[in-house]
């Protein structure tokens, strides 16, 4: 397993932007999949953005399509959301997930980090 620590969140306005970083501990991380998922107070966690191991595959939830921006850098062991024009409906806890398969689905990832807030005022 790898252990994954997450960083970077906070309070925005909206339209502002944020990025968020995944540091992973471990000399396999370029072997994973890596996704972003999220959990509102009251709500299900849901997928966000996923890339494959060697990041030639991004994957993004319709909602945030054209906003945020998954990347990875494999020397760093290092995963990012960009994330832009963010909206109040963004506002959720941010996790960063390893996996070896990029996909949507939450139980398809083995490795969990503790989470970032991130909270949108209007």
């Amino acid at each position: 397993q790898v252990q994954l620590v997450e960083s970077g969140g906070g309070l925005v306005q909206a339209g502002g932007s944020l990025r968020l970083s995944c540091a992973a501990s471990g000399r396999t991380f370029s072997s994973y999949a890596m996704g972003w998922f999220r959990q509102a107070p009251g709500k299900e966690r849901e997928f966000v953005a996923a890339i494959s191991w060697s990041g030639g595959s991004t994957y993004y939830a319709d909602s945030v399509k054209g906003r945020f921006t998954i990347s990875r850098d494999n020397a760093k062991n290092t995963v990012y959301l960009q994330m832009n024009s963010l909206k109040p409906e963004d506002t959720a806890v941010y996790y960063c997930a390893a996996g070896e398969e990029a996909t949507v689905v939450a139980a398809d990832f083995g490795s969990w980090g503790q989470g970032t807030q991130v909270t949108v005022s209007s």
